[in-house]
């Protein structure tokens, strides 16, 4: 299964171009998003990238209440409803993100890959967010280490750095490096710091 990125880069111009990155879901750690399947979902899986950013597999209704005693105050879901049996919903997620306090956003990234949108939404509701952590999850989190990953690139974060970042969380992001550098390369920025 082919997993697609959309890059934007500038081109001669300086508009903006998309660029199609694409990647074999095997070639992508733990990026398989194999259907029916029944899961387990385990509560002491948060991966920690940055002070204020963690990453997880797939987390329960159960692992909010860890999330917010760790000071989480956002959390985002990249996985679509209905990936696999047994995978808890969108919905379950809010409200029980909501009745703990907790800021929450459903930025679904599929099959067909991640695209500037994502990376926008991403964006948008970081910047919008109260002080505090972000938890972001997926199947495995490897879609959620990359459109942050994306996002820091496009606001000008060094591209060695997020790599070494994510590696230190367990994801080898390494061959996503030269679409980063297009994004990081083409970045005009109105911010001199990555969301997060």
């Amino acid at each position: 299964m082919a997993i697609r990125f959309f890059i934007p880069a500038v081109a001669a111009s300086l508009a903006l171009a998309p660029i199609i990155i694409s990647a074999q879901a095997n070639d992508l750690p733990n990026a398989g998003m194999e259907n029916h399947k029944q899961e387990t979902v385990m509560s002491d899986k948060f991966r920690q990238v940055t002070d204020e950013f963690y990453v997880s597999p797939q987390i329960s209704v159960e692992d909010i209440k860890d999330a917010a005693a760790m000071g989480v105050t956002l959390i985002i879901n990249n996985r679509p409803d209905g990936e696999m049996v047994g995978q808890p919903t969108s919905a379950q997620i809010e409200a029980a993100a909501k009745a703990a306090g907790l800021s929450y956003a459903h930025i679904p990234v599929d099959q067909t890959g991640i695209t500037p949108n994502h990376t926008a939404a991403f964006e948008d509701v970081v910047n919008e967010a109260e002080d505090g952590k972000t938890l972001a999850f997926c199947r495995s989190g490897t879609r959620s280490i990359l459109v942050r990953s994306y996002a820091a690139a496009r606001f000008g974060k060094p591209v060695d750095q997020i790599i070494s970042e994510a590696a230190d969380a367990g994801y080898d992001i390494s061959g996503h490096e030269p679409a980063m550098t297009l994004l990081h390369d083409a970045s005009k920025a109105p911010r001199t710091d990555p969301p997060v």
